[in-house]
């Protein structure tokens, strides 16, 4: 007898977020090459969108399509309607799922869902009134229905139990990581150089939202004394000028500025690599994804001290106390400048960041998924 365990990929099929787009893939094949002996992985997915998600996903042995599209199919899951989704062993990378009373222990079905970011609770009004809305809606489903809640860190388990108790003994710590074989690649100056970057530049991964905190980013670069250029990437389209006028504020010429939105794999690689450190201002409960990808790829980082950081860069970086918001920015720019002033402290955080980046895998996460589910 064959075990399916059937995954959700709404992302791949009508993406909202890129990370999380990312990480769906990135976790669906993982376990397809991770499956045990007797065991298959099926995709679960709205009407529409890309045609097949075989090239996405390579091994599936099947994908089952709803009859509803992703926004109507979302409006459905909130309200707990009937999809034809559920039954079975059923893994969503994020709360996109069918959360509906089942039977687990005669019908053998489960249900698992995973939570990265805890935005829609800590700081709601930087989300669509709806977006929020239906985080929430669909967590209180979760703590009613769902047989397990996976999160990123033993940090964001802490913090979900604070903001759903219900769950109690149901949360799962697996980790994310960078995408598998993520390196720079071999044409990455071409690549930079296509996206109107310089070479060797300090860079930051965030949004114009206050809980990213770019704007001490870029105060730290400013306080730092390093006369270097400055990438921001992740950035939402219509948002760059926002960017500038942070910078400018800042006291960053504009000559200095580059921004960018977000990058598929290849270019974020090639700007990883052009980069001499990263500076990671948030302080937010959400996996740090572009701090891991720069773990991975051995780049220097300069984080703001915040329980996520603190566990997923520990030695990997330098983390600066950020029990005083007014002075975190003159502490990353200290960091940083430490952090640059000699080629041997460069390298030596470059070595750290590798080490402490070989801690994540999607291998890894997808033999703890697999496990998640034998248990249950």
């Amino acid at each position: 007898m064959v075990a399916t365990l059937r995954v959700v990929l709404d992302q791949l099929v009508a993406p909202t977020e890129p990370a999380l787009a990312e990480a769906s893939r990135e976790l669906a094949r993982a376990l397809v090459i991770a499956a045990p002996a007797g065991c298959e992985v099926e995709a679960i997915a709205p009407a529409g969108g890309v045609e097949s998600l075989s090239a996405d996903v390579p091994g599936l042995a099947d994908v089952r399509r709803t009859a509803l599209a992703r926004r109507e199919l979302a409006a459905a899951l909130q309200l707990g309607v009937g999809t034809g989704i559920g039954g079975g062993m059923v893994h969503s990378p994020s709360l996109f799922a069918p959360l509906v009373r089942h039977d687990r222990v005669h019908d053998h079905d489960q249900t698992v869902v995973t939570v990265w970011d805890l935005r829609p609770w800590e700081a709601p009004a930087e989300l669509p009134r709806g977006v929020a809305a239906w985080h929430r809606g669909m967590l209180k489903r979760a703590v009613r229905h769902a047989d397990a809640v996976v999160v990123p860190t033993h940090s964001l388990a802490a913090r979900l139990l604070e903001v759903a108790p219900g769950l109690a003994d149901r949360v799962r710590v697996v980790a994310g990581a960078a995408p598998t074989g993520f390196a720079v690649p071999v044409d990455e100056i071409g690549r930079r150089r296509d996206l109107g970057l310089p070479e060797g530049f300090i860079l930051i991964a965030a949004g114009t939202l206050a809980s990213e905190g770019l704007d001490a980013g870029l105060a730290a670069v400013a306080s730092s004394g390093v006369d270097l250029p400055v990438v921001v990437i992740d950035v939402a389209d219509g948002d760059e000028p926002a960017v500038a006028d942070l910078a400018s504020a800042a006291g960053i010429p504009e000559r200095r500025i580059h921004v960018r939105g977000a990058l598929d794999v290849a270019d974020r690689g090639a700007v990883f690599g052009g980069a001499v450190a990263v500076v990671a201002p948030s302080r937010r409960a959400a996996f740090p994804w572009r701090v891991v990808d720069a773990l991975a790829l051995g780049v220097p980082v300069i984080a703001a001290s915040s329980a996520v950081h603190d566990e997923v860069v520990l030695d990997g970086g330098t983390l600066v106390d950020a029990s005083d918001p007014a002075g975190l920015a003159e502490g990353l720019g200290d960091a940083l400048a430490t952090a640059l002033g000699t080629t041997a402290a460069a390298a030596r955080l470059g070595v750290l960041a590798g080490d402490r980046g070989r801690a994540f895998s999607w291998r890894e996460a997808a033999d703890k998924v697999w496990a998640l589910h034998a248990e249950l």
